[in-house]
């Protein structure tokens, strides 16, 4: 897994936008609200949100932490890129965009499925 592939996961979701923000953090966003969000340089690190269960279960396991920052809204952060399988990079990264997309405001919600057709 790398950076490419993560933006291939990420883009291929409906309604996706990626933006730089902090001068060096590549945030993947649905409805202008972060899902997914990288460094460019530096150390790898991924953070995305994640189920209240999984966080628990994630942040007790090797290479992941609780993001920094986001851990309160459940965020983990992988520190290594093959610490997740391909499988596990697309099911978590999907479940961050559903998780986020769910707080969106309806109208939102509703735009984004509304550009799938």
């Amino acid at each position: 897994m790398n950076i490419e592939a993560l933006r291939e996961i990420c883009l291929g979701l409906p309604g996706v936008a990626e933006d730089v923000k902090w001068g060096a953090d590549l945030c993947f966003l649905v409805g202008a609200k972060m899902f997914c969000v990288t460094g460019l340089e530096g150390e790898p690190g991924v953070s995305f949100k994640v189920g209240e269960d999984e966080f628990e279960e994630l942040s007790a396991s090797h290479a992941i932490i609780p993001a920094p920052y986001m851990a309160r809204n459940k965020w983990v952060q992988v520190k290594a890129w093959d610490r997740l399988t391909r499988h596990e990079w697309e099911s978590y990264v999907k479940q961050s965009y559903e998780l986020v997309k769910a707080k969106l405001p309806k109208r939102i919600q509703k735009e984004i499925e509304a550009s799938q057709v």
